[in-house]
């Protein structure tokens, strides 16, 4: 029996495709740089890194975000709460269970990493609506459909061409990592 996720991520990585706000594609390197630069810009005029997702995507958000409080003592947040989540859902509507919290915790300047497989999720969309109404840089990491509406939202956006949910979030959290790791040298 093959293994075809293997297979898959062993060509994948070399398919990725970033685009910036003005849909201009951008070499893989440089654009972990570039968030990069963003990331140490934003974190000396006291800014965080807030990171949203669904289902293995939280769980890419909230390892992220142990890793940029841990490794690199940048200040960042996921919104994992269950006590939140479900407040938020039940009142608001599960569309507004990032954008509202976003909305009271977020400031000018802020980077919101906005992480979704399809790219479709309405409570992502809307948490980077948000974001973008306030002023935080979006970073965009989505999959699937190359015309999904989570790549023409970021400043910069990380596109997977798969629609393997493994296989993307796989990939996502290895930018991620790139990204930490290259901040902790």
């Amino acid at each position: 029996m093959k293994n075809n996720l293997l297979f898959e991520l062993g060509n994948l990585f070399l398919k990725i495709r970033v685009t910036d706000s003005k849909r201009k594609s951008v070499d893989l390197d440089k654009a972990i740089a570039q968030v990069c630069e963003v990331i140490l810009r934003q974190n000396k005029k006291g800014n965080k890194v807030i990171i949203v997702g669904n289902g293995g995507s939280a769980s890419i958000a909230s390892h992220m975000v142990t890793d940029f409080v841990k490794n690199l003592k940048i200040p960042a947040l996921s919104f994992s709460d269950s006590s939140l989540l479900t407040c938020l859902s039940n009142d608001l509507g599960y569309e507004k269970v990032f954008s509202a919290p976003i909305g009271v915790l977020a400031k000018k300047g802020d980077i919101l990493f906005a992480i979704s497989s399809s790219g479709k999720s309405r409570n992502i969309l809307n948490a980077v609506s948000e974001g973008k109404r306030i002023g935080c840089p979006v970073i965009s990491f989505s999959g699937f459909s190359a015309n999904n509406p989570l790549r023409r939202l970021g400043n910069i956006n990380f596109y997977v061409p798969s629609s393997s949910y493994g296989a993307v979030e796989i990939a996502h959290l290895a930018i991620c990592h790139s990204i930490v790791d290259i901040l902790s040298k």
